[in-house]
C-alpha cells in the first residue's frame, strides 16, 4: 500500500512540475526577411528581453521569411489583426493593402535625413498611424528601421530618370508600382522570398531596398552589379502585437512588453544605421559599381516621381501628410 501511495504522490508531483513549466507562453513572431538581417536580430533581441522582463512567463519564437503566412509578406499584418499570428515585424509599405495611410512614411523624397525620420517615427505623427492600426486589431509596440531604399540593377548605372526606362524592377508594394511607372520602369510586385531567384535568373533586372537592413545581409551584391544611392524612399518597420494577445495581458505585463519592444527596436535601428554607414565601401569591395548622385541629379529624380507623391499623398489624406510635413520642417535638414 505504501508503494502505491508513494507512486501516486510521485506522479502528482511530476504533474505539478510539468504544469508549472508549461505556464511559460510562447508567442509566435513573423517577419519578412531572412535570418541574417537586422529584422531578425531585432526580433531575437525582443524575445530575449521579454523573457527577462517577465521572468520567463513569456517566450518568443521567431519565424523569418514570412513562413507563417505562406511566404506572403503582405498577409502578416492582417493575420495579426485577426489573431491568427501573435506578433509581427513588418515594414510600413507592406501594410498599405490593409492601411493605405501607412504609405506616408515612404512617399518619394519626403525625408532629407535621419533627424526628420525620427521626428515622425519616434514622435506624434506615428501615433496617428498607430490609432488606425489599433482599429485593425494591431497594437504597435515600437518602430524600427528598414531604411532609405536604394536602387540596384544588372543592366546599367542609374544616374538619371532616363536610365530607369525599360528596366524590369521588383517592387514590394503598390505605391512603388506607381513610382516605377512614373520613372518609365516596368514594376513587378514580388514577395521577397522569390526575389533573389528572380534576380539570378534575369526574370527582373533590379530591385530597391535599404543597404544596411537588406542589401548587405541578404547578399544582394552577389546577384546585382550596379547600385545608386538615390535615397528616394524611406521605409520604417514596426513591431506589433495582436490586440487579442495585448488585451489578455495585465497592465504590468503590457508595460514589460512595451519596454522590451522599445529597447529591441532601438538596438535594431542602431545596427541598421551602422550597417548603412559602412555599407557603400563594403559593396564596392564586393565588386558593385556604386553611383552617388549629386544634389542636382536628385532633384531630377524628385521631379520625376512627383506624380506618384501627389497621388499617394491624396490617398493618405491631408491630416496625416500635414502632420508629417510639420514635424519634418521643425526637425530641419538633419543628418
Amino acid at each position: 500500500m505504501n508503494i502505491v501511495l508513494k507512486a501516486g504522490l510521485a506522479a502528482l508531483l511530476a504533474s505539478t512540475i510539468l504544469s508549472g513549466a508549461a505556464m511559460a507562453e510562447t508567442l509566435r513572431l513573423s517577419h519578412n526577411t531572412g535570418d541574417t538581417t537586422t529584422w531578425q536580430k531585432g526580433a531575437e533581441r525582443f524575445g530575449e528581453l521579454l523573457a527577462q522582463k517577465t521572468g520567463g512567463d513569456l517566450d518568443v519564437r521567431v519565424f523569418p521569411n514570412a513562413q507563417l503566412s505562406g511566404g506572403d509578406q503582405m498577409r502578416q499584418a492582417e493575420m495579426v489583426g485577426r489573431g491568427a499570428l501573435d506578433l509581427v515585424v513588418t515594414s510600413a509599405i507592406n501594410v498599405t493593402p490593409l492601411v493605405p495611410e501607412m504609405a506616408v512614411f515612404s512617399l518619394p523624397y519626403l525625408y532629407a535625413g535621419y533627424d526628420q525620420v525620427d521626428a515622425t517615427t519616434q514622435g506624434a505623427p506615428a501615433e496617428l498611424l498607430e490609432d488606425i492600426l489599433r482599429d485593425k486589431g494591431i497594437e504597435v509596440l515600437a518602430w524600427g528601421e528598414n531604411g532609405f531604399r536604394e536602387v540596384t540593377n544588372n543592366v546599367r548605372p542609374v544616374k538619371s530618370p532616363a536610365d530607369m526606362q525599360g528596366l524590369n524592377m521588383r517592387v514590394a508594394g503598390p505605391m512603388y508600382i506607381d513610382v516605377m511607372n512614373a520613372l518609365g520602369a516596368n514594376p513587378q510586385q514580388m514577395q521577397w522570398g522569390e526575389t533573389m531567384t528572380a534576380l539570378q535568373q534575369g526574370v527582373v533586372d533590379g530591385q530597391e531596398n535599404p543597404i544596411g537592413a537588406v542589401i548587405i545581409p541578404q547578399q544582394v551584391y552577389e546577384v546585382q552589379k550596379y547600385l545608386t544611392t538615390w535615397h528616394y524612399s524611406y521605409d520604417p518597420i514596426f513591431l506589433g502585437v495582436s490586440k487579442k494577445v495585448w488585451d489578455g495581458l495585465d497592465a504590468e505585463t503590457q508595460g514589460q512588453m512595451s519596454e522590451a519592444a522599445e529597447e529591441a527596436m532601438t538596438y535594431q535601428r542602431e545596427i541598421t544605421r551602422k550597417g548603412t554607414a559602412d555599407g557603400v565601401a563594403f559593396l564596392r569591395d564586393k565588386g558593385m559599381e556604386v553611383y552617388e548622385p549629386s544634389e542636382d541629379e536628385l532633384v531630377a529624380f524628385r521631379e520625376a516621381t512627383q506624380p506618384a507623391f501627389d497621388e499617394w499623398a491624396a490617398k493618405v489624406g491631408d491630416e496625416i501628410v500635414g502632420a508629417f510635413r510639420k514635424a519634418i520642417d521643425e526637425a530641419g535638414q538633419g543628418s
